[in-house]
């Protein structure tokens, strides 16, 4: 069939070739390329906190009273020395100072009771057994803090002791769920009778 000059359509399907010479058509515009979202600081390193402030020391107090202390009555100067120790136990005070403070060699109990005589009479007192109780909720609730000096350096000691004896201490500590370290240190806390106590050769 014949088509008038002009009328001829070229199919759809079939792909138009460019003509020799004729200029090729624009390349598709690529969109700019959005940039990335700068990466948000990195959060600032929290120095550890600091231990708490126990506010002024109970051996200082003390110091400054202790012939008032030493004259009172036996019941009201275990009264006077409990209540000492139970002020400064409510400012949460780290279990090393409290025990450096109240129970150590120049705290608030050897200040006060600054005989072996009446050291020994004030251990047998319902007084006494509330700071260790104290002590020992100190204790629990102490862990040491990444980052945080101690109270006070450690020591280490080494003790010779039967093997039978380690055993027991092992098994005690297992039952209590505790570590033998922490079990030594309690048993270490507790004053001991004299009596039971060898002399050296």
């Amino acid at each position: 069939m014949h088509h008038p000059t002009g009328s001829f359509h070229q199919s759809p399907f079939v792909p138009q070739v460019p003509q020799p010479g004729a200029p090729l058509p624009p390349a598709p515009l690529t969109p700019p390329r959005m940039a990335s979202p700068p990466a948000p600081p990195a959060p600032a390193q929290t120095p550890p906190p600091a231990p708490a402030d126990p506010g002024p020391l109970p051996t200082a107090k003390v110091q400054e009273r202790c012939h008032f202390y030493q004259a009172l009555p036996p019941e009201e100067r275990a009264k006077e020395v409990c209540r000492l120790a139970n002020e400064f136990y409510q400012k949460n005070p780290d279990w090393v100072l409290f025990f450096r403070e109240v129970l150590g060699l120049r705290g608030i109990v050897r200040q006060i009771y600054n005989t072996p005589e009446a050291l020994a009479q004030f251990e047998q007192t319902r007084e006494y057994e509330e700071i260790q109780h104290m002590l020992a909720r100190l204790r629990e609730k102490s862990q040491p803090k990444p980052g945080v000096a101690p109270q006070e350096p450690t020591r280490v000691i080494t003790v010779r002791l039967p093997k039978s004896l380690h055993e027991a201490l092992r098994a005690e500590a297992h039952e209590k769920r505790t570590s033998m370290n922490k079990l030594c240190i309690s048993k270490l806390l507790q004053m001991i009778d004299q009596e039971l106590v060898p002399a050296e050769a």
